[in-house]
């Protein structure tokens, strides 16, 4: 900061929704005036004319570079400068970005005739949420705390028949996660490649959240988090054990940059929830139960067994119990109004996407009426929530493929988010697409495979129409009997009907193995043969969330008591416990009690 100026950091920061900031730079959002003061005069200077730079080689022409002398009136378009008021020994004066100004740290300068530039300091300037001239424009404002200034969130998990929820420090305002995040932007692959074209970019929030989604994930970039599904967490941290964002931040930064091991889904779309909010930017974590990953992008989840029933691994294509991802708020001015809002944006390591590991930005909107031939990536999330299921029967020494059945009804269930200022969890399934089964949902489907060819493409391997849209003669799902314990014997019927009119003979083989939530088979644990009689079918059941109970009234800079009980379910002692407690501001770093 020059001599004899200064930024007022709490009245700018009250104003512009940064107070949350641990930081003595002064931290703003674009399209809303800021103050800076100037001391020991009266009046400012004539000719006074100041400039604001970012980026590596400031210039008008990419928008990194302005300057701009004192006006009467606030600019629409571009930076500017009002006098605020004077005082007998001090002037205020008010600085305004637009709306659409470049993201990031800014050098402040000003300059008075012919005398050399005096910097007065620098500043970060962040999206506006707040503001309607914004992209990223949230007019909901609980929405807008919720999204962007929340730290904690609940990110659900488990099964379309379990659904389960945990909690997650994002930390977005913690420490220098605000620096890291910037550091993110300027180690990305758009930036070494061309940093100058890269930082003209960072005004579009579908830029940067595609940039991201890229960078949180350690493929092709040496990014934040490097993904492991092996079951094996050798050298680094078991996914399960990370309880927020920036104990994964601090370590990605203080390892020189190293990605840090390791992370699965939520990991993924947690630590890209918190870049975003910190950045300004409203974003979400969304599950998708059921969710497929469709490798060969012809929106259908093809499963492949031999004629005894056994699994086999054929094909990339797989369904996972749940996926997480993210939705961030913001306008799509490359497609329309229609399709702003809500975009799908997904930092987890699945297919490549412009030859590298990114996804999204995916309107939702696309999404729902089936529009896959826009950007981006909207082909793979409208399979994740809406592909069909093929299970076949495959065998080995012909080469040859039978179906067997299809569902159309299997994929994308549940679809899950946390409610506004509450930990409750709200189903958006009906904003990703329409009723399962309905005529409607049908008519979108084939529009989606028409869009992309499919319908018209020969291919000797598909299955006939009649193939798909038959049903089987017998229709069978396991059913648990009695509860889930961890420890104790598991007690599944075996559910079968005949869905024809005559009598049916059914030699029943059955296998069980231990999966990932990838239903990535890890080992046979049971096989048996047998035929089991009829049941009742079995409707989806919630699990309650309940975490702990302060004793007492809960005040600020007031110690306050908490009494976290357990209660082993199972028969065996259990050993080596770690308590994990984090939360924002409220420790420095993570306590661990063991």
């Amino acid at each position: 900061m020059a001599q004899g100026s200064n930024f007022p950091l709490l009245k700018n920061a009250k104003e512009h929704h940064t107070s949350k900031f641990s930081s003595e730079e002064l931290i703003v959002r674009r399209g809303q005036a800021f103050t800076i003061t100037f001391n020991g005069t009266e009046r400012p200077e004539q000719n006074l004319i100041f400039i604001a730079e970012t980026g590596p080689k400031p210039s008008k022409t990419t928008k990194t570079l302005a300057t701009f002398d004192i006006s009467s009136t606030a600019s629409k378009e571009g930076w500017s400068a009002v006098l605020q008021s004077t005082s007998s020994n001090s002037v205020s004066i008010s600085i305004s970005s637009p709306h659409n100004a470049v993201i990031g740290r800014y050098r402040l300068s000003v300059q008075s005739g012919s005398s050399s530039p005096a910097v007065l300091g620098t500043f970060v300037l962040l999206f506006n949420p707040w503001s309607s001239g914004d992209d990223v424009f949230m007019p909901n404002k609980a929405e807008c705390e919720e999204y962007v200034l929340e730290e904690f969130g609940m990110i659900f998990a488990g099964n379309k028949n379990r659904i389960s929820g945990f909690g997650w420090n994002f930390g977005q305002f913690q420490g220098d996660t605000l620096n890291i995040c910037l550091s993110i932007l300027d180690r990305s692959l758009y930036y070494r490649q061309d940093p100058v074209t890269d930082v003209s970019h960072r005004h579009d929030p579908k830029y940067l959240g595609r940039v991201l989604s890229a960078m949180v994930n350690a493929n092709d970039d040496q990014g934040v988090v490097l993904g492991n599904w092996s079951g094996k967490y050798e050298g680094g941290k078991n996914p399960s054990s990370w309880t927020g964002s920036g104990e994964i931040l601090q370590s990605w930064k203080k390892s020189g940059f190293k990605p840090v091991k390791y992370g699965q889904c939520w990991v993924f779309a947690a630590v890209l929830t918190t870049v975003l909010r910190c950045l300004g930017i409203p974003t979400r974590t969304i599950t998708n139960f059921s969710s497929a990953h469709d490798a060969d992008g012809n929106l259908r989840v093809d499963e492949y067994y031999d004629a005894d029933g056994n699994h086999l691994e054929k094909g990339a294509d797989s369904v996972w119990n749940f996926h997480v991802w993210n939705e961030s708020w913001f306008t799509r001015n490359d497609l329309g109004p229609s399709y702003s809002g809500w975009q799908i944006l997904d930092a987890t390591p699945q297919e490549p996407s412009g030859g590298i590991y990114q996804c999204g930005p995916a309107s939702r909107y696309a999404i729902k009426e089936g529009e896959v031939d826009l950007d981006y990536d909207v082909t793979f999330v409208f399979a994740e929530v809406n592909a069909d299921s093929m299970y076949w029967n495959y065998d080995s020494a012909t080469g040859k493929k039978t179906l067997i059945f299809s569902k159309s009804t299997e994929i994308g269930t549940s679809i899950s988010t946390k409610a506004v200022g509450r930990d409750d969890r709200v189903d958006v399934t009906s904003d990703y697409k329409y009723e399962e089964g309905s005529a409607k949902e049908r008519d979108i489907f084939k529009k989606a495979r028409k869009k992309l060819g499919l319908e018209d493409k020969f291919d000797p391997t598909a299955p006939k129409l009649e193939e798909i849209e038959q049903k089987p003669d017998i229709s069978g799902k396991f059913k648990v009997a009695g509860s889930l314990e961890v420890g104790k014997d598991l007690n599944l019927l075996l559910v079968l009907e005949n869905l024809q009119s005559d009598a049916k003979t059914v030699n029943v083989n059955m296998t069980a193995w231990s999966t990932l939530y990838t239903r990535k088979r890890v080992n046979q644990i049971w096989k048996d043969s047998m035929s089991v009689t009829l049941a009742p079918k079995e409707e989806p059941a919630l699990t309650s969330i309940f975490f702990a109970q302060v004793l007492g009234e809960a005040k600020v800079n007031k110690e306050v008591v908490v009494e976290v009980a357990f209660t082993n379910p199972i028969d065996a002692e259990v050993k080596d416990c770690v308590l994990q407690v984090e939360g924002s501001d409220l420790l420095q770093g993570i306590l661990e009690l063991r």
